[in-house]
Order: C-alpha cells, then structure tokens, then sequence
C-alpha cells in the first residue's frame, strides 16, 4: 500500500500519521495569556529534538473556526510555556483539558488541577504532573493554514523526587508516562525491555 500525500486532505494525512507513528509523548502546555488568564491544552505532536541546545518542539492545530489555538497566542504574546508530562493518574484531567470549552471557561477549574509557580517563566506548572519544562519560544513557524510549530528552549526542569537519582542522573524505570495512538486510544509504558547499544 503506498500513499501519496500531496493528494490527501489534511484529515487523512492527519489519520495516517498520527495513527503510524506512536506512540508519541503528551505535552499538556500550560500558558499565562498577557491578561493574566491560564490554559491547559494537551498536545501529542511534541518531543523533544535536541540537548544542546535544549530544545522542545510542539505542533498545534488551529480551532474549529481556522483561527490559532490559545495556547499559540499564549505563546506568541507572551514567548512562555511550560510542557507538564503527563502519567497516568493525570490521564483523565488531561483529557478534560483538551475540551473546546468557552474562554470564560477554565480547563484547570473543570479538571481540578493545581498550579504552581514557575522559577523562570510566568506560564504555571501543574503540580500533580511529575514532569514540568519550562520553555522559552525560540521561533514559531506556520507550514501551512492549519498548523503552527513552535520550538522552545528548556530553560528549568522540576522532576517529581524518586524519578531520577541524583548521583547519576539516570530516570528510574518506575517513571511510567503515558503515550497517546489515535483518537481516543494511549498506552502505558510498563513493560519494557533493554536492548544494548552496539559498536
């Protein structure tokens, strides 16, 4: 089966993509917008590219009506976020997150999560993820109408204790995030295996 997707629609490439490559990590990015109000949105096009520097990157989608996302805005006028990893007892206060709710609506209210401050952007972190990046916006980056990629630079990492031993900075395997597939589906990472590198 081959496909080209020059002459697929955006939803179908959408479908493929999203549905083959997995499972990808989830970023619930929490901004502040320039009148003080926050946002939660959870995204599965994110990961991380590089160490050096430091640098994460998130594809977000438009809304409904075509028009940029909060969180881009957030992120535009302000130039901060924080990526908030996301386990599985977060799992269902992720997806209450990801509702298209009226902007007089807080995401954070409904889900009943708590946020906490952050050390060097304004953006809150929420305290029940185990994970927390705060991000600087190096350049956003609009491929086409319905897409815009953002490239940030980790600037503070808050790392829930237990996950990684400060002698060797190793994450211990307990550290078990969850992964999203498609549509509704996401998968949980206990089992594992080692495979060691080759020379």
């Amino acid at each position: 089966m081959k496909f080209d997707l020059r002459t697929l629609a955006p939803a179908e490439r959408y479908k493929l993509l999203g549905g083959l490559v997995v499972p990808r990590p989830i970023a619930l990015v929490t901004t502040r917008s320039k009148d003080g109000r926050d946002n939660a949105a959870p995204f599965s096009f994110f990961n991380v590219l590089a160490e050096e520097p430091p640098i994460v990157v998130l594809g977000l989608g438009v809304n409904a009506a075509g028009s940029a996302k909060d969180t881009t805005n957030n992120i535009r006028d302000t130039g901060e976020f924080v990526v908030n990893l996301v386990d599985e007892p977060i799992a269902e206060a992720m997806n209450l997150c990801a509702v298209d709710f009226p902007p007089e609506v807080s995401e954070i209210a409904v889900a009943m999560l708590e946020l906490l401050p952050a050390e060097r952007v304004r953006a809150a972190r929420i305290a029940q993820s185990p994970v927390h990046l705060e991000c600087r916006r190096l350049m956003t980056l609009q491929p086409g109408r319905e897409r815009y990629i953002i490239l940030g630079e980790v600037l503070w990492l808050h790392v829930q204790d237990g996950i990684v031993d400060p002698a060797t900075l190793r994450v211990a395997p307990e550290f078990t995030p969850i992964g999203c597939l498609f549509g509704g589906g996401y998968v949980r990472t206990h089992d594992r295996f080692e495979l060691p590198r080759l020379t």
